[in-house]
């Protein structure tokens, strides 16, 4: 145990001391697993004094990572809870899943709770709040002071997925009447448990935002200078009402590190950090995936999901694109004196709606991820419409005449039958590729989440559409 102690100490000190001060990289991958095989040692053998003094070695992060993954009885992840460092815990604390902070928030005493509260920050507070059952949260909050409570019970009224719900109140802000010499000792003054002092947002005397400087900025300039005169005066803000989504794409494209979120009176009220934004990018991107997919998006994990939210996530695309498939079947009933007639035809059927409904996902996708990113926009709709129609006819093209010459002399079939076929697959791939390009920016246009525009309907359009084409062709071309 000595020896794995100074282990710990020695070879993984650094990397915990760098992870808190500059949110580094995880210990390496060989470390780690060397960590988590000795620490189920020490669990399965009850150490947990020892597993606890191992745990406080490591980054906050990675304790928490580890005493999820390896304690699965609650009453002892609470007793190596207890066991950890004051402070560490707290730190540790913010890192547990939401039914952890729950179980370990709800065995613990008043006074530990009130630590664990009073050491979060204040947006990590805030998500802890949203998640736990509302008799914890009336108990939690009963442990605040009263200015604070009432600060946490304005942020829990904002909309979910807001800027509101993601801001901070933990940031520097500086008068504009400030020299840079009183702003220098009230960042010193302040500064230490904020969420960062590189860039300080400056209010008017009645806290309206007016402008934003650099701590660079404020270090060279003269002490005697006033803020007012140093500071730059057009910043791009989000109001606290504005969606998460929204904030996410200020911060993408203005490559900030933080943005100040104000009122509906343009009064300063708090931060968001680039941090909080990744999470919102995990989530957003989740949620596009899934619509990709024809799934309703769901708020927790794969792995902690029931099996009947899974179902029920999935049963109603399902359940359309089934009814639309019926479509299909009602062309081919139509059509069956063509498919009687020349029986060749239909083995074809399946390559054409296939490779049709594979272009129309093609464009969709290119189109709704540029979408997203904000490369393109509803403004460039004729662009789009007029780049997927291009690339439609050149692919068309190319998988037409292949197609062709694969029937005629590898398969060896009447050329006027390969006609029909490539004719039609030329027709449906450009069908296919500038619906795929439209569908998502219309979406957009009248308000609708363009990755619902995505393969899944997509597919079930041209499908249709492959089909109609198809024995319309075959019905001329071969006077049937």
């Amino acid at each position: 145990m000595v020896v794995f102690l100074f282990y710990i100490r020695h070879h993984l000190v650094y990397t915990n001391t760098s992870k808190k001060k500059y949110g580094g990289d995880s210990i390496g991958e060989l470390q780690f697993e060397q960590v988590r095989k000795i620490l189920q040692e020490l669990i399965e053998s009850k150490s947990f004094i020892k597993t606890a003094k191992a745990l406080s070695e490591l980054a906050a992060v990675e304790a928490a990572e580890l005493l999820e993954e390896l304690v699965e009885n609650p009453a002892e992840i609470l007793i190596i809870f207890r066991l950890l460092p004051k402070d560490f815990s707290a730190e540790v604390f913010a890192f547990l899943e939401p039914e952890q902070q729950e179980s370990v928030a709800s065995a613990v005493s008043d006074e530990e709770l009130k630590h664990l509260i009073n050491e979060l920050a204040f947006d990590d507070k805030i998500d802890f709040f949203e998640e736990m059952p509302a008799n914890l949260v009336t108990k939690m909050l009963s442990l605040t002071n009263i200015q604070e409570r009432k600060l946490v019970n304005q942020f829990l009224n904002y909309p979910e997925s807001s800027a509101g719900s993601l801001m901070t109140i933990e940031f520097v802000e500086l008068v504009e009447d400030m020299t840079v010499k009183e702003a220098l000792r009230h960042i010193r003054n302040v500064g230490e448990d904020m969420e960062t002092i590189y860039t300080i947002f400056v209010k008017s005397k009645n806290r309206k935002l007016s402008g934003v400087v650099s701590l660079r900025e404020l270090v060279i300039a003269d002490e005697k200078a006033i803020i007012k005169d140093i500071c730059h005066d057009n910043v791009i803000y989000a109001y606290t009402t504005d969606d998460q989504e929204e904030v996410a794409e200020m911060f993408k494209r203005y490559d900030f590190i933080t943005i100040p979120v104000v009122d509906n009176e343009q009064r300063l009220v708090g931060i968001i950090t680039v941090d909080d934004i990744l999470d919102v990018v995990d989530v957003e991107n989740t949620e596009d995936f899934h619509k990709m997919a024809g799934i309703l998006p769901l708020e927790e994990e794969y792995g902690k999901t029931s099996i009947f939210n899974e179902a029920k996530s999935r049963f109603l695309w399902l359940l359309i694109l089934m009814i639309g498939a019926t479509f299909t079947g009602s062309i081919i009933q139509r059509y069956e004196e063509v498919l009687v007639s020349v029986v060749i035809l239909s083995s074809f059927i399946p390559m054409l709606m296939d490779t049709a409904g594979n272009a129309g996902a093609q464009s969709s996708t290119v189109v709704i991820r540029s979408l997203s990113l904000g490369t393109v926009d509803v403004k460039d709709f004729f662009v789009i419409v007029w780049k997927e129609f291009r690339v439609s006819l050149l692919v068309g093209l190319f998988l037409s005449v292949i197609n062709y010459l694969r029937i005629v002399f590898l398969l060896r079939m009447d050329a006027m039958v390969g006609l029909v076929v490539s004719l039609t697959l030329f027709l449906v791939i450009l069908m296919a590729k500038t619906l795929g390009g439209i569908l998502p920016v219309v979406a957009k246009t009248i308000g609708i989440d363009p990755a619902v525009m995505a393969s899944p309907l997509i597919t079930t359009i041209v499908d249709t559409l492959a089909l109609i084409a198809y024995f319309q062709i075959a019905t001329h071309l071969l006077a049937i």
